[in-house]
């Protein structure tokens, strides 16, 4: 069983910078492939980023560019980066997290809590 805890949610204008966190318990994390959800009110949770084991990275097309996910094995965290944030990124987080070295693009087995960030306009 792996647990997941995430952090670093909160309030911020639209323009503005948030980094999760995501710190999992376990000795594998570094052959697990991690990921990051999110959803909306009302909307289907949703793949915003994710990354291999070997740090390949895939992203939605909606925060190419603005979101960074990483991995830090040693801490057995993963981070996501988020800048020049926009009201419709609005939701809550979700730590995935998959035991399958590559699978950064299918739904995890684990996840975590969740965690809101709030953008105001």
């Amino acid at each position: 069983q792996v647990q997941l805890v995430e952090s670093g949610g909160g309030s911020v204008q639209a323009g503005g910078s948030l980094r999760l966190s995501c710190a999992a318990s376990g000795s594998f994390f570094s052959l697990y492939a991690m990921t990051w959800y999110r959803q909306a009110p009302g909307k289907q949770r949703e793949l915003v980023a994710g990354i291999s084991s070997d740090g390949t990275t895939n992203y939605a097309d909606s925060v190419k560019g603005r979101f960074t996910i990483s991995r830090e094995n040693a801490q057995r965290t993963v981070y996501l980066q988020m800048n020049s944030l926009k009201p419709e990124d609005t939701a809550v987080y979700y730590c995935g997290a998959r035991p399958i070295p590559s699978g950064s693009r299918l739904p995890p087995t684990y996840w975590g809590q969740g965690t809101q960030v709030t953008v105001s306009s």
